[in-house]
């Protein structure tokens, strides 16, 4: 007779339940892969839906290990408590300091220590410099006519035999303001802490000269810290724009407070991004954008002494500087606002043309002239450009009418430029050619990232995003990289300006002047 199994017997032991986990992982790489190969959709759009797949895709993974994979308790405890445990670890040691141009997350220590900056000059060592203007000066964003061309000087293009050379390098409060060069003085805004400031520098050897400052300061993780808008210097008047909308008229040769004005006082408030007009100075006049909300697009002050001259427009401004252009015989204020462009009369700030804009996003780049009447509006996140013609309707209204549209040409906050019927810039972070009679793209290549550049001569000086200096003869058939030099080795967006050979960079943690060799 078979003996009889015992009754208190342990059922047989299952085994891990794989199959929830292995689809949930592979759903998630399908998904991943199908999103990186949407060309149509905007970088940005592709980055963070890949993110959220990933996040989302990570705490059903979890999930199922630890309620439902039926793993051994110690063993599936064990794995859950060592990942929640990396996951604290990661968070204890790094912090987010900003997103890329991509939105993709940049990581730093928690300890970092960015409060270091360059060597202040003193009374005994104070460097002699002149403040006097030069054909090499750079007053203002983008350079003496800003549009980003500087008719030279030559640049060699061997950098291997003849590479630039750092004449200086130090660290500087965070901001993405550019520089503005006058003689042999350079200015920035920088953060520094709780103070929102003015530097002034001796442009051969970087030693602070003076510093103004202000209670202010605008920080977000996405948009990082510090003011953004470039300095403008005219005659010894140097004319600033603050990340929270303070206006500051100072004197050159000491940073003594002339004027200030508070762009928000009238009830608006610092948009999303921060502040980033870079003041433009027209016929004695100071005309910058002012916050949101605030009823008018452009606000102009008297340079002399502040007082209000006039406001202008009514839709929200952008985070593109105002600029000055002739189109149609007429000298006019061009706004790129958010949700419209428009033109302005240069006395009295009224409208003279207005178009829709409808990207919905924010807008940064600065417009582009094309000859007599045309002029080309750019913006990123999947929209792309337009080509606006414009003519003389009235005695007081401009007609404009828009010759093409084409998303081959999305520029984020990159300056563009035109030459000899071709566009050429950074479409989404990749360096690009769009024919100006109808939109079409002859070549797209070289991920230079969502860096700022300008045209010297015939040839393109670029810095990208990682940090890199890149030297480009760029025509309709190709780019032509010719040399790169590395600068940094941190994201960089801040515009560069160039005074004869010393071009001046920086980005929110340092900055340099580099000789850049000429030919010879």
């Amino acid at each position: 007779m078979a003996e009889s199994q015992p009754t208190n017997a342990k059922p047989p032991a299952r085994g891990i339940r794989w199959w929830p986990g292995i689809g949930l992982f592979s759903v998630a790489l399908i998904a991943i892969i199908w999103v990186r190969l949407q060309s149509s959709w905007p970088f940005q759009q592709r980055n963070i839906v890949t993110a959220q797949i990933v996040l989302v895709s990570a705490i059903l993974l979890l999930v199922w290990w630890t309620f439902f994979s039926r793993a051994r308790n110690r063993v599936r405890l064990g794995i859950t408590g060592g990942i929640v445990g990396l996951l604290v670890m990661g968070a204890l040691l790094f912090r987010v300091r900003g997103l890329s141009g991509d939105l993709a997350p940049i990581l730093e220590f928690r300890w970092a220590n960015r409060a270091a900056f360059g060597p202040q000059a003193t009374a005994t060592n104070a460097p002699a410099i002149s403040y006097r203007n030069s054909s090499n000066d750079f007053p203002q964003f983008l350079g003496p006519n800003r549009n980003g061309v500087l008719a030279g000087p030559r640049l060699e293009t061997n950098w291997l035999s003849h590479p630039p050379v750092v004449l200086w390098r130090q660290k500087v409060g965070a901001a993405w303001s550019g520089f503005a060069i006058v003689g042999e003085i350079c200015l920035t805004q920088e953060q520094r802490g709780e103070e929102e400031c003015v530097v002034a520098y001796a442009l051969k050897s970087g030693q602070q000269l003076w510093l103004h400052s202000d209670k202010a300061r605008y920080n977000t993780v996405v948009a990082g810290d510090g003011p953004r808008a470039t300095p403008t210097i005219e005659g010894n008047r140097v004319f600033t724009c603050g990340a929270t909308g303070l206006l500051n008229c100072m004197d050159l040769s000491t940073g003594r407070l002339i004027w200030t004005r508070n762009l928000l006082a009238d009830g608006g408030k610092v948009p999303d991004w921060g502040g980033a007009s870079s003041p433009l100075l027209v016929d004695g006049q100071v005309i910058v954008h002012g916050g949101d909300n605030a009823h008018h697009s452009l606000y102009a002050f008297r340079a002399e002494d502040g007082q209000p001259a006039w406001t202008g427009g009514t839709a929200n401004p952008s985070y593109a500087s105002p600029s000055l252009a002739t189109l149609a015989g007429v000298r006019q204020i061009v706004a790129f606002n958010h949700g419209s462009v428009s033109g302005h009369n240069v006395k009295t700030g009224a409208t003279l043309w207005e178009k829709p804009w409808r990207s919905g996003n924010a807008v940064c780049a600065s417009p582009v002239v094309i000859g007599e009447n045309q002029i080309l509006f750019s913006s990123g996140y999947g929209y792309g450009a337009e080509l606006l013609e414009i003519s003389r309707d009235t005695d007081s209204k401009l007609a404009v009418k828009m010759l093409w549209k084409s998303i081959r040409m999305k520029a984020k906050f990159s300056h563009l430029f035109a030459r000899n019927g071709f566009l050429y810039g950074l479409d989404d972070g990749i360096l690009a050619c769009v024919d100006l009679k109808d939109g079409s793209q002859p070549w797209k290549e070289g991920r230079y990232g969502h860096g700022q550049g300008l045209v010297v001569g015939d040839l393109y000086l670029l810095m990208a995003e990682s940090g890199e200096l890149v030297l480009l003869h760029p025509t309709s058939e190709s780019p032509n990289e010719l040399t790169r030099f590395k600068v940094f080795h941190a994201k960089t967006w801040n515009p560069i300006a160039l005074s004869g050979d010393l071009l001046l960079v920086r980005n929110d943690q340092e900055a340099a002047c580099l000789r850049v060799p000429l030919a010879r």
